[in-house]
């Protein structure tokens, strides 16, 4: 197999890191993005910066939880407009560098570096890595960590393993040492549920997972997960990275910090994202035929369920009804770790 390199960027606390660059006197505050930005109101924490997670706030939390957790922070609505622009920008920074670039929400991405057939891609990679932090921090005036990885497994972990305003490289040769000792809960995909079930089996570190027979792991975990766990323990993830553009669409979709099972949050989120993109279809005056919703559970499956008007709308009371409709289609067998929504055939 040709040797690769990829990169994981992951803006460091995105949505509150844009509210403090749209409000300088806002750094080194606790700052709290969610719904209308009311704490008194019933809502969800979109985003908190690193401040306001020393108390204990996280995506996803009720508002008024964070409140009682941290009274003193900055409370924040959410400012879809100002985020997008801002991804926009930073996506369109990391295609400078390769025309293989994978959003992973708004505010991450995986790049694949590419070159010459049999030559080794990672040295130049690190090279690039660094550039794009550096330029991320100059041009956009945003702080990024930044992993690099033979796959993106190992690109994504070592992102994670350098938060915040972090920069970490793991070679295909270390890729073991750096794994084996971690708990299991830092292995990509497993969630707190897993966690446990993996711990009442003796499994603790990655390491131990490792070692784990797959046939073990496909009898406690099925077949698809239980092979996942074997491969990704030991460094392995073949996934290519697949660039998401396509033209004639408008989307947004959101990566929870930590993944959910509430219902409520999941359709609460699904709406504010609807109401954006028929905002956005409004200002740039098109209509839509098709509109989509995407669901990402915590194992990294990704499912999307679509429908298609009669007649092309603009309108939130038309959309918002068929993607609920398309919500309520859909089974949660485990937590959800994404939410999105697309709109499609625009005239």
């Amino acid at each position: 197999m040709a040797p690769r390199a990829v990169i994981h960027v992951d803006l460091d606390a995105f949505f509150a890191s844009v509210e403090i660059k749209k409000e300088p006197g806002l750094k080194g505050r606790p700052v709290i993005v969610g719904a209308d930005g009311d704490p008194r109101k019933r809502g969800v924490v979109s985003a908190a910066s690193y401040e306001a997670r020393k108390s204990g706030v996280h995506s996803g939390m009720p508002l008024k939880k964070a409140y009682g957790l941290c009274p003193l922070a900055v409370f924040l609505p959410v400012d879809f407009e100002a985020y997008e622009k801002e991804s926009e920008r930073f996506m369109e920074l990391l295609r400078d560098y390769s025309p293989q670039v994978e959003s992973f929400g708004l505010d991450e991405a995986f790049i694949e570096i590419l070159s010459e057939a049999g030559a080794d891609p990672f040295p130049n990679a690190v090279k690039i890595a660094g550039e794009i932090k550096e330029r991320i921090k100059r041009e956009l005036r945003l702080t990024a960590s930044v992993g690099v990885g033979p796959n993106k497994l190992i690109a994504k972990m070592a992102c994670d393993m350098g938060k915040p305003d972090g920069f970490r490289v793991v070679y295909e040769k270390d890729v073991e040492k750096t794994l084996r000792d971690l708990p299991v809960i830092e292995l990509w995909g497993v969630g707190r549920k897993t966690e446990r079930r993996l711990n009442d089996l003796g499994i603790k570190t990655i390491g131990e997972l490792a070692k784990t027979p797959i046939q073990h792991l496909e009898r406690n975990f099925g077949p698809n997960i239980g092979a996942t766990l074997h491969e990704h323990a030991r460094g392995v993830d073949t996934s290519p990275v697949v660039s998401f553009r396509e033209p004639g669409t408008l989307s947004r979709e959101v990566t929870f910090e930590e993944d959910t099972g509430d219902i409520y949050i999941i359709k609460e989120t699904l709406y504010a994202l609807t109401e954006d993109v028929a905002a956005r279809l409004k200002d740039i005056g098109r209509k839509a035929r098709t509109v989509t919703i995407k669901i990402r559970y915590s194992d990294f499956k990704t499912i999307t369920r679509g429908t298609t008007f009669e007649t092309a709308t603009g309108s939130l009371n038309d959309i918002w009804p068929s993607a609920l409709k398309l919500l309520e289609s859909v089974e949660f067998p485990r937590a959800v770790r994404l939410v999105g929504v697309k709109v499609s055939g625009l005239g």
